[in-house]
């Protein structure tokens, strides 16, 4: 099988209604997530930037992305936690431009880390996800918002189109961007993405796999971010980044394989006390 790459860089609220205009030309989709474009400002208002202190000097790195789903609690990949030591991690909600201070920006120390008891590393196995207490809340200020989860259990058709959203790198081995990218990416339903010829067994109904067209999927430092979905009215955060091939990140047929948020529900719920 093919080896598998973490999506991992080293180194009062609102909620969205309706769907904006996102139609582009191809031609503006070229090359950039992978194969996407500079997000639409004030879009994906749930989006958070997970930055690590790796030498505790107060210097912090983006290393993963994530979605704001309570004033409290931040939700993103287990493997992006690289040390269970919460005074090494902070999250900055209503980031645009990484390096750039916008006047848009909360930024929350980290007091608590909760993996899902079944994350073993094994990402084929899965259960790839983890909640981030912050220090304090968040607060509305018209650039921030609650992410909307789906159904318990809800699964999207083949070919559905949602959007990858993050600061990963533009191409494998390629230049990481300053300002949030977005793409338009097709999901793959489960019988598909679990056949010999995709990602064979390493795909589970925990997941959901999206991309596998060679043009369009999530890079290093994508990982813990969402997958965002317009279903039932609302964007909805259907997915967290989990992993890609370890080759090209946009190869053909080994699309970008996500947590599958509506199959971790009631933990995530039970957590967020």
């Amino acid at each position: 099988m093919m080896h598998l790459v973490l999506l991992l860089s080293c180194i009062g609220l609102i909620y969205a209604s309706a769907p904006p205009d996102l139609t582009v030309s191809n031609e503006r989709y070229t090359g950039k997530v992978v194969g996407g474009q500079n997000a639409h400002p004030n879009m994906w208002r749930y989006q958070a930037s997970l930055q690590y202190d790796n030498w505790n000097t107060g210097h912090y790195a983006h290393i993963c992305g994530g979605s704001l789903v309570s004033p409290l609690y931040v939700m993103t990949a287990a493997h992006c936690i690289l040390s269970l030591e919460a005074k090494f991690y902070r999250v900055v909600l209503g980031e645009y431009n990484l390096y750039k201070y916008e006047g848009t920006e909360q930024t929350r120390a980290v007091s608590k880390i909760i993996i899902h008891p079944g994350w073993t590393g094994d990402l084929t196995i899965g259960n790839d996800i983890a909640l981030l207490r912050l220090a304090s809340e968040v607060y509305g200020n018209g650039y921030i918002t609650l992410a909307d989860l789906p159904y318990p259990g809800q699964t999207l058709p083949n070919g559905f189109t949602c959007y990858i959203t993050g600061w990963g790198l533009l191409a494998t081995g390629g230049s990481a961007p300053d300002i949030l990218q977005e793409a338009p990416i097709p999901v793959v339903e489960h019988s598909v993405c679990a056949s010999p010829e995709w990602w064979g067994s390493a795909a589970k109904k925990s997941m959901i796999c999206a991309g596998g067209d060679g043009n369009t999927s999530g890079c290093q430092g994508d990982s813990g971010g969402p997958l965002s979905c317009f279903t039932d009215g609302y964007w909805r955060v259907h997915g967290v980044v989990s992993y890609g091939p370890a080759v090209n990140c946009n190869m053909y047929t080994k699309p970008t394989v996500f947590t599958r948020v509506s199959f971790f529900l009631e933990w995530l719920y039970s957590q967020m006390v």
